[in-house]
């Protein structure tokens, strides 16, 4: 009776601590349109003009608009990360690889999303790595920084959008 009492009182105790957790994470879904006022994209950054974002317990879909080069077409993409650290590899820029991995910072308020994407470039091969931290500011706005390096340097880019 009492290994009974205590194996029920422990799986509704992990139950507990399952649904807290997954509740005290922000949610990212919606429709979000850039607030360049409110960002900081510096000189050449290429922000995303929109972004939807589809949260679920254990996966985000993210699909991007970015200005096209030189007034050309927008151009969408669209991954899906889980977050389990689980490598995730997409298209990226002119048709490379980019590999991602998301994860939930501890108080579960920020969605660290980290890239690496290798390209080739006259014949030399290039690596560019960024870190996205993804978290809902107190206005209720989706704001993504982005720290980026690659042979040309380091930089910070801060998007702020809005529903």
């Amino acid at each position: 009776m009492k290994q009974t009492f205590t194996r029920i009182f422990f799986v509704a105790l992990v139950t507990l601590a399952t649904t807290t957790l997954f509740a005290q994470r922000a949610t990212l879904s919606g429709d979000w349109k850039l607030d360049e006022k409110k960002s900081e994209l510096g000189e050449f950054a290429r922000a995303a003009t929109s972004i939807k974002t589809e949260q679920k317990e254990n996966a985000i879909a993210i699909t991007r608009v970015t200005p096209g080069f030189n007034g050309g077409d927008p151009m969408t993409n669209t991954v899906t990360l889980t977050f389990d650290g689980k490598v995730v590899e997409s298209e990226g820029f002119r048709g490379s690889k980019r590999k991602s991995t998301a994860k939930w910072s501890d108080d579960g308020k920020t969605l660290v999303v980290s890239s690496t994407m290798s390209f080739e470039r006259d014949g030399q091969t290039s690596e560019f790595k960024s870190t996205e931290s993804w978290s809902i500011n107190k206005d209720g706005q989706l704001s993504v920084v982005t720290q980026s390096s690659s042979p040309r340097g380091e930089s910070t880019v801060k998007a702020v959008y809005t529903k």
